[in-house]
């Protein structure tokens, strides 16, 4: 009994860290939201791929000691680039190595919508049918998720912790 205690007292305070941290990390990226105005539209283009490369990422789906002795993993990258010579470029995660370079055998175009910010002198595509309106309305509904979820559980974790308490003093 004293050792599932210790095991929910442990994994509360680990969950309760990391609501803390989401909690920071979602109110960052939601002050850093650039506005929907910022945006400017280059209307949709057509990409073809024309190359899969493996890049290096952090490792951040292994286990700590996992993490610690392999701080990086190879993913492979579709680069695609704009058939209408704008320059634009995108490029999208392939599973394997192989399916990376049977999509550029394939070489399907794929229709994406380009965001620049002048200002920055930088883009980003986006599906087709999305406008810079919708693109920040979803990251600004993703970051305020977070941080209800996040805060809800901090609530959830002080009202557990107050009937405990209460409960001890009677």
């Amino acid at each position: 009994m004293n050792k599932a205690k210790s095991i929910c007292l442990i994994a509360g305070l680990m969950l309760l860290i990391l609501a803390v941290v989401m909690i920071y990390l979602s109110a960052k990226g939601l002050l850093t939201i650039p506005s929907a105005n910022s945006y400017e539209d280059g209307g949709t283009h057509t990409f073809e791929p024309y190359q899969v490369l493996p890049v290096q990422v952090q490792n951040t789906s292994a286990y700590s000691r996992d993490r610690r002795m392999n701080p990086t993993k190879t993913v492979y990258m579709v680069y695609y680039r704009a058939t209408d010579g704008s320059g634009y470029q995108w490029t999208d995660r392939a599973i394997t190595r192989e399916l990376g370079q049977e999509t550029v055998k394939e070489g399907v175009p794929v229709t994406r919508r380009v965001l620049s910010i002048p200002s920055d002198r930088t883009y980003i595509t986006v599906e087709p049918d999305q406008t810079a309106e919708s693109y920040t309305a979803g990251l600004r509904q993703k970051y305020v998720l977070a941080l209800a979820l996040s805060a809800a559980y901090i609530l959830v974790y002080l009202v557990i912790w107050g009937v405990i308490l209460s409960k001890k003093r009677r």
